[in-house]
């Protein structure tokens, strides 16, 4: 098994959690590396494009978060080997991150023009995307977005559908899922639910 280290800030979120959900699910043993904030600016300087999260798998560093995901998930067996189960896993996986590159933007503005840019996008693609997730779920079973089990996608969508509940995200009203499409809370409550999932959070829990 290579050696693993995945480099993402010290949060429960964000671009890195799916793949740190799915290494744990797998028993994939890795390094999580994590960092506050105010030591972006140094480690950025290590990367690529000064972004992350980032990967390191024996000493050589990859970027993009979407392929970190679906590496880790065909480690940890929670991508499909089906081509077609795969396009449907990858298609949820970025549709999820081109939403959230829309709203990417918006975290470096600050007062009305936040509020404004944010507001745009409750009212116009945030509820295009969750109700295509939410259409796509239901075409697929209605328990998950591919291959009918847990694959990364799930964990993408969930990862995501959280946030948003989260009321942490200004000028996002916390019920916007509940209203646009209620199954991908009740997605997010199945998915929390896995063993896997909640062990992960519960070691953080315990300290």
């Amino acid at each position: 098994m290579p050696q693993l280290q995945l480099n993402y800030f010290d949060m429960h979120g964000g671009r890195a959690e799916p793949a740190r959900l799915a290494l744990h699910i797998g028993g994939i043993a890795f390094n999580d590396h994590r960092f506050a904030f105010p030591a972006f600016g140094e480690f950025r300087k290590t990367t690529p494009f000064g972004q992350v999260p980032t990967l390191d798998v024996d000493g050589v560093q990859f970027t993009q978060c979407d392929a970190i995901v679906r590496y880790a998930g065909k480690l940890a067996g929670l991508y499909p080997t089906d081509p077609l189960q795969a396009l449907y896993c990858d298609e949820v996986m970025y549709v999820v991150e081109e939403a959230g590159v829309k709203m990417g933007p918006t975290f470096r503005m600050s007062g009305e023009e936040q509020k404004a840019a944010r507001l745009a996008l409750v009212n116009s693609s945030m509820p295009m995307y969750l109700a295509w997730l939410a259409t796509r779920l239901q075409a697929q079973g209605g328990e998950f977005f591919a291959d009918g089990r847990l694959t990364v996608a799930d964990l993408k969508v969930f990862v995501d559908v959280r946030a948003l509940n989260s009321g942490r995200f200004d000028h996002v009203p916390a019920d916007l899922v509940a209203r646009v499409a209620p199954a991908l809370n009740a997605h997010m409550q199945r998915v929390g639910e896995h063993p896997g999932v909640k062990g992960y959070y519960a070691q953080f829990a315990a300290k």
